[in-house]
């Protein structure tokens, strides 16, 4: 299967534009897997997919890189091309992708939540209150500055004029950017514009116009996202949940079977109802703090691959099973984590095992005996005067 994905992109010229993400098995820093994701944007569907094991590199921290490291590699083992990438702002991962040379863009939902997260913090505090009222407006914002101009030093210039506009001020002295687009609006509520020198605006401006965020901002990527990826992402959890625990080959057959369902229904339509009108469900996002939003209800989805499976097991591996077993042969299980510690004897754990709520374990060297004689000890006797 994805050798036919690998040879329909040839016949599209070989260069490709991908979305690319890790999916640790588990939430917090100590994750033992790392699923790296590249998705074909033009298409949405799985290109590619590297499971690594943390201990294959030296930390779960590490695992990003490493798996688009394999990820690209096998593409241009494939004769494919990378033209860009839209991924989230990983340090390592800018870094790594500089130094072969692709060009890289950040998803904006990422850089976008993020920064509003600094922003309803700075919020809440008493001197800056009057912030609350322009926090959607400055996601719109966001998102505008990256989406309608593709040139860098232009979202730059669109992204810096919304201090101004916080001001009341329509007019800037950037020339990229002279005016804002909007229609002149009579004020009708005076007391929302930020005031000049005021706290508010010096604090907003510092989070706005920070260098780190200017040099992210040139870098938005103005027509895909990695929404889709995040949504496979999402999908891997009926394959594979995070509270169970799967070994390497498990864990790497179940982002297989994830990978070809994503791929079957990636272009599934719109639900419609009888009358043919478009089907809509209400969600309440966590991250619009209660706000109710409309979100498009898909057709069902297909398990086609399913069928395709079955007659790949029962016609091809049960007739012949050795090409099969070779190819699984090739793959590289890493060892279980537990192997770079040595492994003592059953009775040298239970020999020094001590309980937390108790002096020792009867029987063990640890054990102290009270003394009999001690008033108070508890298993001691008690005299009375």
């Amino acid at each position: 299967m994805q050798l036919k994905i690998f040879q329909q992109l040839h016949h599209q010229g070989g260069k490709v534009t991908v979305a690319g993400d890790m999916r640790a098995d588990s939430p917090g820093h100590s994750a033992k897997f790392g699923s790296y994701t590249l998705m074909h944007l033009g298409s949405n569907t799985i290109v590619d997919f590297q499971l690594v094991q943390s201990n294959e590199v030296g930390g779960s921290y590490h695992m990003e890189k490493e798996g688009l490291k394999r990820c690209l590699d096998h593409l241009e083992s494939n004769d494919l091309a990378v033209e860009y990438i839209v991924t989230d702002r990983h340090p390592q991962i800018q870094k790594f992708l500089r130094e072969r040379n692709i060009e890289q863009f950040y998803d904006v939902w990422h850089f976008e939540k993020g920064l509003s997260k600094k922003l309803v913090k700075l919020s809440q505090n008493k001197d800056c209150k009057l912030l609350k009222r322009w926090l959607q407006s400055i996601k719109n914002h966001v998102y505008w500055s990256a989406t309608s101009t593709t040139s860098g030093p232009e979202k730059v210039a669109r992204w810096t004029s919304v201090v101004n506009h916080l001001q009341n001020i329509h007019v800037h002295d950037d020339p990229l950017f002279p005016k804002c687009e909007h229609p002149e609006r009579a004020t009708t509520d005076e007391n929302k514009w930020l005031k000049p020198d005021s706290i508010t605006l010096h604090k907003v401006e510092k989070i706005l116009n920070n260098k780190r965020v200017l040099k992210d901002v040139q870098k938005l990527s103005h027509h895909y996202q990695t929404s889709s990826l995040e949504s496979f992402h999402s999908l891997i959890l009926r394959f594979a949940p995070k509270n169970v625990v799967f070994p390497f080959m498990g864990m790497l057959c179940r982002l297989c079977l994830a990978a070809m369902h994503h791929n079957e229904n990636a272009d599934r339509e719109q639900a419609t109802t009888a009358a043919g009108l478009p089907v809509y469900r209400l969600a309440y996002p966590k991250s619009r703090r209660g706000e109710c939003t409309a979100k498009p209800v898909k057709k069902e989805p297909t398990y086609m691959y399913v069928g395709e499976l079955m007659r790949l097991v029962f016609e091809e591996v049960f007739e012949d099973p050795t090409p099969f077993v070779e190819e699984m042969n090739k793959i590289n299980i890493p060892k279980d984590l537990s192997t770079q510690f040595d492994r003592p004897s059953k009775e040298e754990v239970v020999a020094r095992h001590v309980s937390r709520f108790s002096l020792g374990v009867v029987g063990s060297p640890r054990t102290v005996q009270p003394d009999q004689g001690t008033p108070g000890v508890s298993g001691g006797p008690h005299t009375t005067g």
